[in-house]
């Protein structure tokens, strides 16, 4: 199947902190077409997540037999633990035309690029390092010396957002969304895109 006839890969990384998963959920509700590609991991479940909908949680055994099986798409490991994109699932879902959307970390991100490197990437920017602070500390989750380890990779994680194709500032949900939204219509219209398409119909008539 051509790229321009399967659906968009959308990568949406950024710091730990920023709002990815909030921003994705609130994303879903707007476009329930849009698939979410769900990562597996092996930090610990945090309250209210769920197996299979928010991540698939493995053991650190585990995880590495997907490695070795050449199972995920990307992987990282992120202030000791793994996180990766399942391969097969992201596939079949872009040959049948849909669009799949990652929230993964920056360091994924990266390696899917240069693997996928025709998928659209999307950095998610907070508004400032205090206010990304802030966030961290209100989930109440992490330890002060978390907190700190990740606010030093922060730092040098918004160092590389020239890598991304966009960069998306989260200061109100609803407005990130509408940013993601923006830029998921203009990928759709681009030219290579459109004249494919059109070329396929004429000769269909002929």
């Amino acid at each position: 199947m051509s790229m321009v006839d399967r659906g968009l890969l959308l990568i949406l990384s950024g710091p730990a902190g920023v709002g990815k998963g909030t921003v994705c959920k609130a994303l879903r509700e707007r476009m329930p077409e849009l698939v979410y590609s769900v990562s597996a991991t092996t930090r610990s479940p945090r309250p209210g997540e769920v197996e299979g909908v928010n991540y698939f949680f493995k053991t650190q055994e585990e995880f590495k037999q997907m490695i070795e099986q050449d199972a995920l798409l990307e992987w990282a490991e992120y202030v000791g633990n793994f996180y990766g994109t399942p391969r097969q699932f992201v596939d079949e879902m872009l040959d049948e035309g849909r669009d799949v959307i990652l929230e993964i970390e920056v360091q994924g991100a990266l390696q899917v690029k240069e693997s996928f490197p025709q998928g659209t990437f999307l950095f998610l920017a907070p508004p400032d390092l205090h206010e990304l602070e802030n966030r961290i500390v209100g989930r109440g989750t992490e330890t002060e010396d978390v907190i700190r380890k990740r606010m030093e990779v922060a730092r040098a994680e918004i160092e590389l957002m020239d890598h991304y194709d966009y960069v998306v500032v989260n200061d109100v949900i609803e407005s990130a969304c509408d940013r993601i939204q923006a830029i998921i219509t203009a990928e759709h219209l681009k030219k290579d895109r459109q004249v494919h398409k059109y070329r396929k119909w004429l000769k269909e008539v002929e």
